[in-house]
């Protein structure tokens, strides 16, 4: 009888130490849950990273909605929100081409993760005098970013430019027999351009000539050198009475887009550009790369590098689709048949 009492005393004795054993590692994986809980909820409060953007234009905030808007349109595809993960600093020189240095400055001290450079080779190069270590994005780079010394090459830019260029003024010739195609009277075309632009000269001394030869025009170039020139070279061409204007690209044209497209329709003068915004202002007709496009690519750097890519190894890239843009509603106003012909090609028809 007692050694069975010796054995079940021992038997609860081996239980109790087991049970306590047991409570032990329940403890401990109590304390052990908690802390990965704890943990958990610590790193789900952890803020993520706000990467700072620099955006530099020539133009002023409403000439330049447009295409900023795109462009964060295009960020926001790419899971880029503004607010979240993502900040914006603007910076516009409002065609006053003195004021770019300063603002490029000012980017650089806020310490911006990226400059996106809107447009144009002398705010490209602008930023680049500001910053050799910040990456900057050309939104709508030079037509020739490598001979304008911008880049290396466009396979390997090296330094810390990239991003999408444009095929401005090589365009020139096609713009004028659209031209001529739409309007098929047209002898004489006023050519409004930039002479602090050099690819703007470029065109205008170079690319246009020759087509206008073939094509039996006669142009009329007008310097725009600051905003104060423009009642003056509208004053002269109400004396000349040309058949068209072409208007070149340049910060100082797309800041004073509204004056610009206000004389043509004034003056009933059927008007060219380079940019689809001034035939949404009321301009007639616009060709030139598909901007929606090529802001997709910008947005595409931007996440690159964002994600550790160097800009010195990401090429550049040149554009491959183009629009022709007609206002019809224009067109009407000025007293215009556009042939449909032409209205056919067209990529959108404003009505």
């Amino acid at each position: 009888m007692g050694g069975k009492m010796w054995w079940r005393s021992r038997d609860r004795s081996v239980n109790l130490k087991s049970e306590i054993q047991n409570l032990k590692w329940a403890a401990v994986l109590a304390v052990v849950f908690t802390l990965a809980i704890g943990g958990a909820a610590a790193l789900a409060q952890q803020p993520k990273k706000v990467h700072r953007i620099g955006y530099l234009s020539s133009s002023d905030p409403a000439a330049d909605s447009a295409r900023s808007e795109a462009v964060r349109l295009a960020l926001h595809e790419r899971g880029y929100i503004e607010g979240q993960n993502i900040a914006t600093d603007y910076r516009y020189a409002e065609g006053k081409r003195d004021r770019l240095p300063e603002l490029a400055a000012e980017l650089v001290r806020l310490k911006v993760d990226i400059i996106l450079a809107a447009s144009g080779d002398l705010l490209i190069r602008t930023a680049m005098k500001a910053t050799k270590t910040i990456p900057i994005v050309m939104v709508v780079g030079a037509s020739d970013p490598v001979a304008a010394g911008l880049i290396d090459s466009l396979a390997r830019p090296g330094g810390n430019v990239t991003g999408v260029t444009n095929l401005g003024r090589e365009l020139g010739g096609k713009r004028l027999e659209l031209l001529k195609e739409a309007v098929p009277k047209v002898v004489r075309v006023a050519v409004l351009y930039e002479p602090a632009s050099s690819p703007s000269i470029i065109e205008v001394k170079e690319y246009l000539p020759v087509s206008a030869g073939v094509l039996k025009l006669t142009l009329q170039p007008r310097e725009a050198r600051d905003a104060d020139d423009f009642d003056k070279i509208f004053a002269a061409l109400n004396k000349q009475r040309p058949d068209a204007l072409y208007v070149s690209a340049g910060p100082l044209m797309n800041a004073n887009q509204n004056r610009i497209v206000g004389f043509a329709l004034k003056s009933r003068l059927p008007s060219l550009y380079q940019r689809r915004a001034f035939v949404e202002a009321g301009g007639l007709m616009s060709y030139a790369a598909d901007q929606a496009d090529s802001y997709k690519r910008v947005a595409y750097f931007v996440d690159r590098i964002l994600k550790g890519a160097n800009p010195a190894d990401l090429p550049v890239e040149q554009p491959t689709n183009f629009e022709l843009v007609i206002n019809l509603k224009t067109a009407k106003q000025i007293g215009l048949t556009i042939p449909q012909k032409v209205l056919a090609r067209a990529d959108k028809v404003i009505k």
